[in-house]
């Protein structure tokens, strides 16, 4: 469900790394030491285990962003003891959201390897036991949120908001799926607004809009108000994918970490799009019967198109376009904290190349 990508600002300084990583050590000798369930020793090591290889590993942008939002919205370098806690704990509830998609994804995509290493179902004895595990984290984050957050006023409205991203990203992933489908019936089926729609369902939300909405929450104020900031980090969030969809093409491996497989996987990429809307019948035929396909001959075909196409200068355009269009709406937010945690976003994703 989730996209590859790192969304999000990455964390600020060494203090708060560190901070972060020792507090998921707390969340999750609390989760083991869980009263509701009566662990067996076997149960006991297996969600220990299962917990460290999937909520670790990654670059925990999203997590650390609750905390960098949450010191913007204050205004203050140095959060007190109990705020820095509750910071970290809403982005620890991020991650684990984000580990939940990416088990249950795997498994979706029948992929293989993950941050580095095989994919949780992958691993020998765990298979789709990986579903339930999924189901497990997923609920972890009700723990967590009912242990720290249960007497505060905004604790209703944490629950509907890691409930509504929730939705928004599995409809997303839905839409993904059967839209892949179709297109390999019909490559017709992909446009621009099918695109969007997907990005925005299926990353946006989750990665752009929630830690911001958990530092407003714990900064007291009331998400009815934000919609515009809502609006903004999707356009954000829309705008990190279609990078990732021309880094899947043109990034250098060896600098991603990852080889791009957009084409090989018949994906509803921003770049198959823009071919399709600049194609002459005879590029289109190309493109109809290469694209989707394992062949290297094939992929090398749709790239050599793209190169034909300009894509790479239509993707320059479109990002300046975006960046002067996220400023301006940025700009015109009444409140400067609110617009010092959106440019932050913003001038961590502009014109990366990994």
């Amino acid at each position: 469900m989730a996209a590859g990508g790192n969304g999000g600002a990455a964390g600020g300084g060494v203090d708060t790394k560190a901070a972060f990583a020792q507090i998921y050590k707390t969340l999750k000798e609390e989760l083991l030491a869980d009263p509701a369930f009566e662990f067996t020793a076997e149960s006991h090591q297996w969600i220990d285990r299962m917990v460290d290889y999937n909520v670790l590993g990654g670059k925990c942008n999203r997590g650390l962003s609750v905390v960098d939002s949450y010191k913007l919205l204050k205004g203050a370098d140095v959060l007190g003891e109990e705020e820095m806690f509750l910071a970290c704990t809403l982005g620890w509830c991020i991650e684990w959201l984000q580990a939940f998609f990416l088990v249950l994804d795997d498994i979706m995509d029948d992929s293989h390897t993950r941050r580095g290493q095989p994919c949780w179902f992958r691993v020998p004895q765990v298979g789709f036991i990986a579903v339930n595990d999924g189901i497990i984290l997923r609920n972890h984050i009700s723990r967590i949120l009912r242990r720290h957050f249960k007497g505060k006023p905004y604790y209703a409205d944490l629950l509907d908001l890691f409930n509504e991203v929730e939705f928004k990203t599995a409809s997303g992933q839905l839409l993904d799926l059967i839209t892949t489908h179709e297109g390999e019936k019909d490559l017709t089926k992909y446009n621009i607004t099918v695109h969007q729609r997907i990005v925005q369902y299926k990353t946006a939300y989750y990665s752009f809009y929630l830690p911001v909405a958990c530092a407003l929450l714990l900064a007291g104020e009331n998400l009815d108000n934000y919609g515009a900031v809502e609006n903004i980090l999707v356009e954000m969030g829309t705008y990190f994918q279609v990078q990732d969809d021309y880094l899947d093409c043109y990034g250098d491996p060896e600098f991603i970490g990852k080889i791009g497989t957009d084409i090989e996987d018949y994906k509803c990429s921003w770049l198959v799009v823009q071919a399709l809307e600049r194609a002459d019948e005879s590029q289109k035929r190309i493109l109809f019967e290469n694209y989707g396909k394992k062949d290297p001959a094939c992929v090398a075909k749709v790239k050599n198109l793209y190169k034909e196409l300009k894509l790479e200068a239509v993707f320059g355009a479109y990002e300046s376009e975006s960046y002067k269009k996220l400023i301006a709406d940025i700009e015109a937010q009444p409140s400067i904290a609110v617009q010092n945690v959106l440019k932050s976003f913003l001038h961590k994703i502009y014109k990366r190349q990994k």
